[in-house]
């Protein structure tokens, strides 16, 4: 029983100092949701989903009640 408390309480230590990410992973994380905006901001402006767009706007706009 005590070995495993021993590895429980080791586990915990070494949990609590991985905890976070460093200065590089943010930048990489910030990099990567940049790259992902700007793809999602080309798809999203194209002309086919903005004529898709304005398509379902005009039908829940022109929708009888």
């Amino acid at each position: 029983m005590r070995k495993i408390m021993r590895w429980m309480r080791a586990a915990a230590r070494k949990a609590r100092a991985d905890a976070g990410m460093t200065t590089s992973e943010y930048a990489v994380g910030t990099i990567a949701a940049c790259a992902f905006a700007a793809v999602l901001y080309k798809v999203v402006t194209s002309p086919a989903v903005m004529a898709q767009l304005q398509s379902l706007l005009k039908d829940a706009l022109d929708a009888k009640f």
